[in-house]
């Protein structure tokens, strides 16, 4: 897999996890709850995803710098449309997590809600790997 297909992986895994953080908002607001089990899985297994890929990426066969500037600048492109995405959905997940406690303080029902993914998780993979 060249340099490229691997960047252009890593964005559309983010972009994935971009979605998937804007469904659990949607669910959150109308549901007034957590999200529930199956988001939250799906939301782990994408983060697993999303390590494996910031690992080969730093991996220096796959991140030799093409000789053409032109790939260089799409390469540069797409690092930063990545880290952007990123920070969207760091955004997202802080938001979801007030959400989430706004919800499960204001409401006294008995049941506890599901259990969440920190943020911190998220944020440590892209601390680690930029």
């Amino acid at each position: 897999m060249s340099s490229s297909d691997t960047l252009h992986g890593h964005l559309q895994l983010c972009e994935e996890l971009h979605q998937l953080a804007l469904e659990e908002n949607r669910f959150i607001k109308e549901n007034q709850r957590a999200p529930d089990h199956a988001l939250l899985e799906r939301r782990k297994a994408l983060l697993e995803r999303l390590d494996a890929s910031l690992l080969k990426i730093k991996d220096p066969a796959t991140t030799a710098l093409p000789a053409e500037r032109a790939q260089r600048d799409q390469r540069r492109d797409v690092v930063e449309k990545s880290r952007t995405r990123i920070l969207q959905i760091l955004h997202l997940q802080k938001e979801n997590e007030q959400l989430v406690l706004r919800y499960s303080l204001g409401t006294p029902k008995l049941t506890s809600p599901a259990p969440t993914l920190p943020t911190t998780h998220l944020q440590k993979l892209y601390d680690r790997h930029r």
